[in-house]
């Protein structure tokens, strides 16, 4: 496989797990173009027209130093200087994948948040509440990317002469439906169950035997979880502090998420929700095998680094 046809693969599969549909997609994708023609001549030099074909504008190839046939991947939850030295060190490394962006990717994060809108709503809040909220966010998380070393790692690609990618939403994407698939087959009654679940996924069981496992933030073992929503693995990053009042309001009775900061947590305990959070970086692990598995079966070796716990499901 060639990058451009790995990086595909890496959206398609993202669009197929996105709970919103491939039709909204597509009218997503469309407004874009749209917004661009609307634009003048100068304002359309600047714009990145990538966004046109790619609704996950955090995910991105970001050097390609030689098209070539795709045999060995060195895949990592964060790729930065020391992940691309020891590539360049490693013989074979034909291309580098990184879960976080970098770069370009990292920069338009806060894009790819618009789906925490559509998840919210999918939940019962009402979509101009569930707007709100989250454009606040959104303005926010956008702010609190501006003053980072984008082209950090990007740059170290360039001169190393390493072919360098990212899939951050898309492996959300396919980690969030994952979960909610197996939460919604199991249905469990209470937070415990919610961790046994977890418990038997391997990802999180790698996790537990380094101290990093599934835990409840929010609750304890005997609370009941009513109505669970999955809100918070795709979606960019955490989402508002402000609606955990309307989830509870839309009789949400538990959440589960990847990470959360304090003061979401905080929010959460005064709404009284219960929150189980799953793990980032094993959360991370079970999107990324999720892609790898598909560029394994085309017969291209994947060697872990960087918090990576690969596991294979085929």
């Amino acid at each position: 496989m060639s990058i451009k046809e790995i990086f595909d693969l890496a959206i398609q599969l993202g669009i197929e797990a996105d709970f919103r549909g491939k039709d909204h997609i597509q009218k997503y994708l469309k407004k874009r173009k749209e917004k661009y023609d609307s634009l003048s001549l100068d304002k359309k030099e600047l714009f990145d027209v990538e966004a046109f074909q790619n609704p996950y504008m955090d995910s991105r190839i970001y050097n390609i130093a030689e098209d070539k046939d795709i045999k060995k991947v060195l895949s990592g939850i964060d790729i930065e200087g020391e992940e691309l030295l020891l590539a360049d060190k490693m013989e074979g490394i034909d291309l580098v994948i990184g879960h976080h962006p970098e770069g370009k990717g990292l920069a338009w994060l806060s894009d790819v948040m618009d789906i925490q809108i559509d998840i919210l709503s999918y939940y019962g809040i009402p979509i101009n509440q569930a707007e709100k909220v989250t454009r606040e966010r959104i303005s926010e998380v956008a702010r609190s990317v501006n003053a980072a070393n984008h082209n950090r790692a990007v740059d170290m690609a360039k001169l190393l002469n390493i072919n360098f990618m990212n899939v951050h939403s898309p492996a959300d994407n396919l980690a969030a439906d994952f979960i909610k698939k197996e939460i919604e087959s199991k249905h469990p009654e209470y937070l415990c169950d919610i961790i046994k679940i977890f418990e038997n996924i391997p990802e999180y069981r790698e996790a537990i035997k380094i101290g990093a496992g599934p835990k409840i933030f929010v609750g304890g073992d005997e609370n009941r979880c009513g109505k669970i929503a999955v809100t918070e693995i795709a979606g960019g990053t955490e989402g508002s502090e402000k609606m955990y009042e309307k989830m509870a309001q839309a009789g949400i009775g538990t959440i589960i998420g990847m990470h959360m900061s304090e003061r979401n947590k905080k929010e959460a305990e005064a709404n009284n929700i219960n929150v189980v959070i799953a793990g980032h970086i094993s959360s991370d692990s079970l999107g990324m095998n999720l892609f790898l598995d598909e560029l394994e079966k085309k017969g291209i070796e994947v060697i872990p680094c960087s918090g990576l716990t690969r596991i294979k499901r085929f």
